[in-house]
């Protein structure tokens, strides 16, 4: 058996470190209750630019945005040096959700990394398609990144928020033999718990669907134009109120989903379950049609800028 944990809790919003730190912590705990894979939410550090769903950018979202590249992770980094330590200390698989950005750039990413056991960093995925207002923070990933990783007791991957309703971004995972889907996701809802259901059926995988948790009052006192990036009279006390979930190969649910409240859900899960499942529909084996269908994916980077004086 192989215990997951789906840890839905609030950042400190647009704190790197303090964010960091609340992670170790949380990594620590998943491991003290023997969790051999810790996920984490989409964006989790240093959190979701909630401004982009409550301001137009025309208003004006500068300070907000310079922010955001301020606190936004670098991989490799210290930031995400202390996330393979405590990876490393748990004996761990961690799947971290980050706003990345490049060394020198100030085009922010959506982006899920994956620590082994080891400390060792083994891939990193860019959410291919922000999703509506998304698109005003973040910038758009290649299928270079589109990866299932081994870890010790099986093949993980998956995708972010609504990247899971892109059929041939699903089909391109479970070509790659995964065995437990993680999907962090700002996504609430029951249709989104339906929609967990169906990957894991689609799939006959284990899926880990894990949000974040923040109320109102955990928005820093002293955060830029705080009376404007969130109207908590209109929407609310729950900025995010989760809706972490895990489910099984059948598409019934194992734990959760946990709402508006920050927790963390285990399960203990039997990758026999997989195989058993996959007798009767296997997406990439004997239950598809490689003769009628085929999937072309192109993995090469997006070219770099390349500049030269004559």
């Amino acid at each position: 058996m192989v215990t997951v944990a789906a840890v839905q809790a609030a950042p400190i919003l647009m704190n790197r470190d303090a964010t960091v730190a609340k992670a170790v912590g949380l990594i620590a705990e998943a491991a003290d209750h023997g969790a051999d894979l810790i996920v984490f939410p989409e964006v989790y550090i240093p959190g979701t630019p909630i401004w982009y769903d409550s301001n137009r950018i025309w208003d004006g979202d500068d300070e907000w945005y310079a922010l955001l590249v301020d606190q936004a992770v670098v991989v490799p980094s210290a930031a995400t040096d202390l996330i393979a330590d405590a990876a490393r200390e748990a004996g761990a698989t961690v799947v971290m959700g980050i706003n990345e950005r490049d060394a020198h750039g100030a085009t922010i990413y959506n982006t899920l990394v994956y620590f082994g056991p080891d400390g060792a960093v083994l891939t990193k995925h860019r959410k291919l398609v922000p999703t509506g207002a998304e698109r005003t923070v973040w910038g758009m990933g290649d299928g270079s990144t589109l990866h299932v990783v081994q870890a010790p007791f099986g093949r993980v991957g998956g995708l972010i928020c609504w990247e899971n309703y892109m059929p041939l971004a699903r089909f391109a995972m479970y070509a790659q033999g995964i065995d437990v889907w993680v999907a962090p996701t700002l996504a609430t809802g029951d249709g989104w718990i339906a929609t967990m259901q169906h990957i894991a059926r689609e799939g006959r995988c284990y899926v880990i669907g894990v949000n974040p948790c923040t109320h109102v009052n955990q928005i820093p006192a002293g955060f830029p134009m705080r009376d404007r990036v969130w109207d908590a009279a209109r929407d609310g006390v729950w900025v995010e109120d989760g809706n972490s979930v895990i489910v099984d190969p059948g598409g019934e649910i194992v734990a959760g989903p946990a709402r508006e409240l920050e927790t963390i859900l285990y399960a203990d899960i039997d990758l026999a379950m997989v195989h058993a499942a996959r007798r009767y529909l296997d997406p990439t084996g004997h239950y598809n049609r490689p003769d009628v269908f085929h999937l072309s994916v192109d993995t090469r980077p997006r070219p770099a800028v390349t500049f030269g004086i004559d």
